[in-house]
């Protein structure tokens, strides 16, 4: 199993508020780690909140002794949202900060993923697909048959979402449980990826490319030909 991965400023946006962390080997009792934060907030609490929450959910799983993988993603997520409450709370320039975040194991072969927001992760082999679902407010209009999902990436409220690390209300992330085979290729990425590129061109790029590194570097390219409207982060992991 190896992994690469970048977090790029886009073309439209002064900084960069997405943060990503990547680990083939053991981050406490788990056998690798792979996060995508996508901070909001200000020029620089967006920035602050994802370095933030990551380094909360690392250092959390560091000193744990839970082996199970989504028991321990969960207490990681919640205990980071909440210290990231208690961050803005602290700093009024920092009122109102919060940040998505995706976050994938693999042990053995099954892949544990934990998802607030809408931070995705797509599996990848002859085919893609999206495991998480989204958080926002066009995916709730979806979902309840109120839009079409072809013309939710338009949608003047697109980057609006339901559900964040950071809020005053506990944050509850999703969980999926998927098996997964030699051969499958793992996106996590953060919307500056997933609203400017399709899902079948996403899964062209990564075939098309046999290194890894290739495959992110041009999947960046492509969002920012596309316009690069917002950040834009990366991880691929091969099986």
């Amino acid at each position: 199993m190896i992994s690469t991965g970048r977090t790029d400023k886009g073309r439209k946006r002064n900084n960069n508020q997405d943060s990503i962390f990547i680990s083939d080997t053991p981050v406490g009792p788990l056998p690798n780690l792979y996060i995508v934060a996508d901070g909001m907030g200000g020029h620089a609490a967006g920035d602050f909140a994802s370095r933030y929450a990551i380094s909360v959910v690392v250092d959390f799983v560091r000193k744990s002794t839970v082996v199970n993988p989504i028991s321990l993603l969960r207490r990681a997520l919640v205990y980071s949202s909440n210290e990231l409450f208690k961050e803005a709370d602290k700093d009024k320039d920092k009122m109102g900060m919060g940040t998505t975040m995706v976050a994938a194991v693999i042990v053995d072969k099954k892949l544990y993923v934990a998802n607030i927001g809408d931070s995705r992760l797509y599996q990848i082999n002859d085919d893609i697909k999206q495991i998480t679902m989204d958080h926002s407010l066009v995916e709730e209009l979806i979902r309840s048959g109120q839009l079409e999902r072809n013309k939710g990436r338009n949608h003047p409220e697109k980057n609006i979402i339901t559900r964040a690390m950071g809020s005053r209300d506990e944050a509850m992330p999703d969980f999926f449980e998927i098996n997964i085979s030699e051969g499958d290729k793992i996106l996590l990425c953060s919307d500056g990826l997933s609203n400017m590129v399709e899902d079948d061109e996403i899964k062209d790029i990564i075939q098309d490319n046999s290194s890894l590194d290739d495959a992110v570097s041009s999947l960046i390219s492509r969002a920012n030909y596309y316009g690069g409207n917002d950040n834009i982060s990366v991880i691929i992991v091969s099986i």
